[in-house]
């Protein structure tokens, strides 16, 4: 009598590109939830870490602290390390009392820093909610408006002077001819000269800005906006009440970018009169002492760590700000 018992089914023989089949895990043994991590893939992610972290620590974080502890010696920059007379804290003692230039310099920063906030940043801010209503020809108003932000700020600096020159400048071609006035010295004229640069660089932020603000409107959840249109609220009470709340992010990072820009600002002074006459900065003086006539590199590294503590400042409360949303 033949048993009628049904034999266990067969198992597919493997195909030659299959997979082994996965051995199930021992008593005791954790199974495997990811892909394995050869070695070839540990050092590739070792170097793309490790490089771009030894850049920055050589680049940045080194000559910063080499910086901060160069303003406590008198040092001019020539000889080994024993010529070094370390002085402590009297760089900033004699910055802050008996340096001429600088209460200038730091007043000059402060009004390039509300100027920037005043007029740039508005100005930015307006052309960005404009640009966001899909204007015909908006693509052509992006690029003509951030044209100037590809441009560094030395250039600015020539170009401005093409037009402030006192001479053959084009405002006061335009303005002798139109008015007969007489020529101005834009730029020489200790009085008037910071707010003749200050125009060439708000030039050139209020495009930077724009664009910022114009990528914050784009990723604007549009249900706030129906939302509020349904309330009855007009365009200027959904942007203040809706819109620019929604664009936190955006305004601490105009807020940070503003900052250094004003703190940082250089370039264009010194192409004009090397910041002196009327548009000290303090950058400008932290390179006319370190790589000026006087090599005073312990002094202008004192300098250069007042701008560091500055910018720190607005640096530490974004950086608070973010991470307070992340753990939200």
């Amino acid at each position: 009598m033949v048993s009628s018992t049904p034999s266990p089914p067969r198992t597919p023989a493997a195909e030659p590109g299959d997979a082994p089949p996965r051995r199930p895990p021992r008593r005791g043994e954790r199974p495997r939830t990811g892909p394995r991590t050869g070695r070839a893939d540990r050092i590739t992610l070792g170097l793309m870490l490790g490089v771009p972290a030894l850049l920055v620590i050589a680049l940045v974080w080194l000559p910063a602290a080499a910086t901060v502890v160069l303003s406590f010696t008198r040092w001019d920059g020539i000889g080994g390390l024993d010529t070094i007379e370390w002085v402590g804290t009297r760089n900033y003692t004699d910055a802050f009392t008996i340096y001429p230039p600088f209460r200038p310099a730091l007043s000059n920063n402060v009004v390039w820093l509300v100027f920037l906030f005043a007029v740039p940043t508005l100005l930015g801010m307006f052309l960005a909610v404009l640009l966001d209503r899909e204007l015909r020809g908006g693509r052509i108003y992006q690029s003509v408006f951030y044209m100037p932000v590809v441009l560094s700020l030395a250039l600015v600096g020539f170009i401005w002077q093409l037009i402030y020159s006192r001479d053959q400048g084009l405002l006061n071609t335009v303005l002798g001819a139109v008015a007969g006035a007489e020529p101005v010295d834009w730029f020489g004229d200790p009085d008037i000269n910071l707010y003749a640069v200050l125009i060439a660089a708000a030039w050139r932020h209020t495009g930077y800005i724009m664009l910022l603000y114009l990528a914050g409107l784009k990723a604007v959840d549009p249900s706030l906006r129906e939302a509020a249109a349904i309330d009855g609220a007009g365009p200027v009470r959904t942007f203040v009440s809706v819109v620019f709340p929604a664009l936190r992010p955006i305004n601490l990072v105009v807020l940070v970018v503003t900052v250094i820009d004003a703190l940082r600002a250089f370039d264009i002074v010194w192409v004009i009169n090397r910041g002196r006459n009327g548009l000290e900065l303090i950058s400008a003086l932290v390179t006319s002492n370190v790589i000026g006539e006087a090599s005073r590199v312990g002094f202008g590294s004192a300098l250069a760590v007042v701008m560091l503590v500055i910018s720190l400042v607005f640096i530490l409360v974004y950086v608070s700000t973010m991470l307070r949303g992340v753990h939200r």
